[in-house]
């Protein structure tokens, strides 16, 4: 009888992968602007839209984007008056991934962990801050003047073409 219980769960630990018991694929992430109130769209590494709002904002992500594949997300932020701002999010090999080597054996390490995409993690939170756009504060004029307007001074500087 102990024999059977010691077997099952040695099957139960080689069979499952490490990640995939003590980390996740889905992860919560905060989403900051300085200043806040950006407004944001986030797209995943297809180009298809995921996540919109404003900050600051938690959304939910996908840390894989398939077997064997971390995610990569663009961030794009607009706030009146200050420059667009685009973020590169990418997810990372989470360590629990290497808890495969003592605990998960390879199939943890080579199907469990990466179809379930508990092989990556993604950061808790995410900082930007966005440029105050100068084109705004700029003001550029055009005067058109005869030459009857001009003063003596400014006809001295004139070039004859």
């Amino acid at each position: 009888m102990k024999k059977k219980i010691l077997v099952i769960a040695l099957s139960a630990i080689i069979m499952s992968g490490c990640s995939s018991i003590v980390s996740k694929s889905d992860y919560a992430v905060t989403i900051n602007s300085n200043p806040g109130g950006s407004s944001f769209v986030i797209t995943n590494r297809a180009g298809q839209k995921v996540e919109s709002g404003v900050t600051p904002s938690t959304v939910t992500l996908k840390s894989s984007a398939g077997y064997f594949k971390g995610e990569t997300y663009t961030v794009v932020l607009n706030k009146e008056g200050f420059s667009e701002k685009t973020y590169t999010l990418t997810s990372s090999v989470d360590g629990w991934y290497f808890g495969n080597i003592l605990l998960g054996g390879l199939i943890g390490m080579l199907i469990v962990d990466p179809a379930t995409g508990a092989m990556y993690n993604l950061p808790e939170r995410v900082d930007i801050s966005l440029d105050q756009d100068i084109t705004l504060n700029q003001v550029d004029t055009l005067t058109i003047s005869t030459i009857d307007s001009l003063t003596p001074e400014q006809k001295e500087l004139l070039v004859k073409i």
